[in-house]
């Protein structure tokens, strides 16, 4: 009986211990309602704020933008305005009549091209002599096809070069007095002209000029209606 007792003591004893509980791990505290949205107000009132300063930036810039704007409109209006003004006030100063016209000035001596000859001489402007003359070698007179012709032979390299041979239509004849009332008949040619910029034709009567200065001569007949000659200048359109 004794035994029986202390038996069922011992093993209530086991029991208990086997049924004692462990301590509780602490969770989390609650959710307060009234702190959460105070919480969310804050946070949005620090968004809304950095938007409003952003926008106010941007307005700040667009504002600026539009007065650089404004301003250069403006100064455009006044430049248009002054242009208008001072085109009105510029009137055209009409120069005199040129004594010349539409005739070019000559020098005493100019580079005169001969496209008949593809040659180029220094010249003598003279409005003493009446026609113009080629200082022309070995003339030979010919006919060719019924009509009078010339072959010539002209220095286009200076005088230590040999001469270069051409053949031109004879278009007249013309009589130069010479000392002791002698008439010198020449065969006159017509020639294309060039002086600097500037073209012209005009017939050329065919003699030796190895004894004066200049191969060519140009005179009065030439001159007139085209030229003005400035006796103190010389290769006006160049050498």
């Amino acid at each position: 009986m004794f035994k029986h007792t202390l038996a069922v003591a011992i093993i209530a004893v086991c029991a208990g211990c086997s049924t004692t509980s462990k301590p509780e791990v602490a969770g989390p505290a609650p959710l307060n309602a009234q702190e959460l949205k105070a919480n969310l107000d804050n946070s949005e009132a620090r968004m809304m704020a950095v938007i409003d300063k952003g926008n106010l930036d941007t307005q700040a810039k667009l504002s600026e933008l539009n007065s650089a704007i404004a301003a250069l409109d403006k100064n455009l209006a006044t430049f248009k305005q002054n242009n208008q003004m001072t085109a009105a006030a510029v009137v055209p100063v009409e120069c005199p009549p040129s004594a010349i016209g539409d005739k070019f000035m000559l020098g005493e001596v100019e580079k005169v091209f001969i496209d008949e000859l593809k040659a180029s001489f220094h010249t003598r402007i003279d409005t003493g002599a009446e026609s113009s003359s080629l200082d022309a070698r070995n003339i030979l007179l010919f006919e060719r096809d019924g009509e009078q012709w010339v072959r010539f032979d002209v220095m286009v390299q200076g005088e230590s070069k040999p001469a270069s041979t051409y053949e031109s239509k004879v278009v007249r004849f013309v009589r130069i007095k010479q000392e002791g009332d002698v008439d010198d008949r020449r065969p006159v040619i017509h020639a294309h002209l060039k002086i600097g910029k500037y073209s012209a034709e005009t017939d050329l009567n065919l003699t030796d000029r190895s004894h004066l200065d200049y191969p060519l001569l140009l005179g009065r007949k030439f001159i007139k209606d085209i030229a003005v000659v400035d006796v103190s200048q010389q290769f006006i359109h160049g050498k």
